[in-house]
């Protein structure tokens, strides 16, 4: 029984070196391949021609004088 056990788990130990050896050497050569370039369409009809990273909208709140009404409070 004990021989048996261990033929099994030398097999799964044996297989399991075989297909991390094979994945490995895979990814590899993969990432040794070059990098093709794909033009991504943009994501929404109007973004064609924004660059990415270009700023759409820039936000600069005002501060206001306080008349005392307490609608808005401003605080930087």
């Amino acid at each position: 029984m004990i021989f048996i056990y261990l033929l099994a788990f030398t097999a799964t130990l044996g297989a399991t070196f075989a297909f991390m050896f094979k994945m490995m050497t895979s990814t590899l050569a993969d990432l040794d391949k070059p990098i093709k370039r794909v033009k991504m369409p943009a994501p929404h009809p109007e973004m064609e021609g924004v660059k990415y990273g270009e700023e759409l909208l820039i936000y600069t709140p005002e501060t206001e004088e306080d008349d005392d009404d307490g609608d808005i409070v401003v605080r930087p």
